[in-house]
């Protein structure tokens, strides 16, 4: 059985952009689509939907919402078997466990207002941080509008174990069925400790840093298939800024995060929590075996 690509929904502006980009994935992988509300309350509270509907906010159901949000899948992609369902639960414990048997769960970043736009930011976090399957983390244009492809390029960063690396295999899947370009980017950097004045030795420690960034890049690429249009690159400097510059230019960014399951916190890491919160494109958070 194919596992469906799952987009959490509420209402808000950003859950429909997320359910537009999971339309368009479940139709590149021949997937079916799965739209999910999970609240513990029974009401919506916010105007974008309530107008849509011509409805007062406080009169907006949870039936409303996935009924709307899967109408709006069906037109874009009427070829994708849509399914939807309402959980009376928390929404990152029902969307955590919807990961499970998932092939990637999608989101919005932003809320409706105030606290509530906080909260759901805190829900994109927590679960990219515990599930089991890529999540995706819808960045970027911020109207209700979806643009896929407008750059055709997918960028994804290299860790010192990329060789046997999910967030790679799934970089190099993404760019295969969106026909688009992978760039893949290995961020280095000399410690200030290993650096000299002495003149026939200046540039020599940051020489072999990159040489070093090279060789993994190398390493990690050399049973790329061949039918993918793969750049490679090695930046000096942090990695969170290599990547977030790197952004500007993708649709989307796809970074690892290693899962520890003797963990019970958070399990994102600052390359992966800086990314979601500051990039110009749709995140990829592929979860990783520690």
């Amino acid at each position: 059985m194919d596992l469906p690509i799952v987009v959490g929904v509420d209402g808000s502006e950003s859950s429909l952009r997320a359910v537009d980009w999971a339309a368009d994935e479940a139709a590149l992988r021949g997937a079916p689509l799965r739209l999910v509300y999970a609240s513990l309350w029974e009401r919506y509270e916010g105007e974008s939907l309530a107008e849509d509907l011509g409805k007062p906010s406080e009169q907006v159901t949870a039936e409303d919402i996935v009924r709307t949000a899967g109408q709006r899948a069906r037109l874009r992609r009427p070829d994708v078997k849509i399914s939807t369902d309402v959980l009376p639960e928390e929404p990152e414990y029902a969307l955590v466990r919807e990961g499970r048997e998932a092939a990637a769960l999608v989101l919005g970043t932003r809320g409706r207002s105030g606290l509530v736009e906080m909260l759901l930011g805190s829900v994109s976090l927590t679960v990219a941080a515990h599930a089991h399957c890529p999540v995706i983390v819808l960045r970027g244009s911020h109207d209700n509008q979806v643009r896929a492809g407008m750059r055709g390029r997918v960028v994804v960063g290299i860790g010192e174990k990329a060789a046997e690396s999910a967030a790679l295999r799934f970089a190099l899947q993404e760019a295969k069925l969106r026909h688009a370009s992978l760039d893949a980017v290995r961020a280095w950097r000399c410690p200030a400790h290993e650096s000299t004045d002495h003149p026939l030795l200046a540039g020599e420690p940051a020489r072999l840093h990159e040489l070093h960034a090279a060789e993994v890049l190398d390493k990690a690429l050399e049973d790329a298939p061949a039918d993918v249009d793969l750049s490679r690159r090695t930046v000096e400097g942090p990695v969170r800024r290599v990547l977030l510059d790197a952004s500007y230019k993708a649709d989307l960014l796809v970074v690892g995060a290693r899962r520890d399951p003797g963990h019970l916190g958070l399990q994102l890491g600052r390359v992966a929590h800086a990314v979601l919160h500051h990039s110009a494109c749709a995140v990829a958070v592929v979860p990783e075996q520690a």
